[in-house]
């Protein structure tokens, strides 16, 4: 099986192109205002309650339902499924959650919004198809959720890359992943010619597709750039015969791309690994997933 820290320079500064911080950056808005070091916006939590967007948790919260349930629609889930929500926020997907999945998993790191939640869906906490946890996906145990939950959530562009490591590289996998991402993260998972330690990470596990651009006045406080839905289908480690098949493969992928502008053959070769088959001026991101997991199991 594949380490931690392997698949941790999947998620890396380098990765993940500059516009995926802008998420976080100070809102824009007139009613947009200055508090210490953080910057809040105030969007609606209820009709009774009001809850301000918090920078350093890279909150945007769905402005509309519709979008929300645009985002549920495209999740694979059925009336048997039980869906790992990151991030409920104010409500909105999880509201179209519970329309469709047997049980919704909801984990909020911020304090602040559990009380509006628990207020909005109180019928569905007494009845137990809701479950409201107060915690940090980061450090989550999701042993705790049954084999072939899903996870449906909208997160912060600063926690894609660590949040697809720790889904896809789990003992307890979900069995897939509908997320709501930065958009030209989403491109280069599923549309782009060349490829990237993420989308060769994605591709290792299940079968992504990009469903559809959501724009960034969709949000309060709204992004700089648009975001988009994808959706990753039939995660497994069935690609790989066992542990040490998986392991090669990832240390094949880091050393490939170790040097971006360098020829993948002389990547190999400073890395100690055989450049036989290799076409002579290919670099690492023209060569296609399937060419990597055939050379893993050589």
């Amino acid at each position: 099986m594949m380490r931690d820290t392997d698949m941790r320079k999947t998620s890396s500064k380098s990765e993940l192109p500059r516009a995926e911080k802008t998420r976080t950056r100070a809102a824009h808005s007139p009613r947009a205002f200055r508090s210490g070091r953080q910057t809040l916006a105030p969007v609606q939590r209820s009709a009774r309650q009001s809850v301000l967007a918090k920078k350093s948790l890279g909150q945007n919260f769905l402005k509309h339902a519709q979008t929300a349930e645009r985002i549920a629609a495209a999740a694979p889930i059925t009336n048997e499924s039980v869906v790992l929500e990151v991030g409920p926020g104010t409500g909105k997907l999880t509201r179209a959650l519970l329309t469709r999945a047997q049980k919704v998993v909801a984990v909020e790191a911020d304090e602040r919004l559990l009380a509006g939640l628990r207020d909005t869906f109180a019928p569905e906490l007494e009845s137990r198809k809701l479950e409201l946890i107060h915690a940090d996906i980061r450090t989550f145990a999701l042993e705790q959720l049954p084999k072939g939950y899903q996870v449906v959530a909208n997160i912060p562009y600063y926690l894609t890359g660590e949040l697809i490591r720790r889904l896809l590289t789990a003992q307890n996998q979900p069995s897939a992943l509908t997320l709501l991402v930065q958009k030209e993260v989403a491109e280069r998972i599923v549309r782009s010619k060349k490829e990237s330690l993420l989308s060769l990470s994605v591709k290792a596990y299940g079968e992504p597709e990009y469903r559809f651009t959501v724009p960034r006045g969709a949000f309060s406080p709204a992004p700089k750039v648009d975001s988009a839905v994808i959706v990753v289908r039939k995660i497994s480690r069935a690609r790989f015969k066992n542990s040490e098949e998986e392991a090669r493969f990832f240390t094949l992928i880091h050393a490939g791309f170790a040097h971006k502008r360098k020829q993948l053959a002389k990547n190999f070769h400073e890395a100690g690994l055989s450049v036989s088959g290799l076409p002579e001026r290919i670099r690492a991101e023209d060569v296609p997933f399937s060419e990597w997991l055939k050379r893993a199991k050589q």
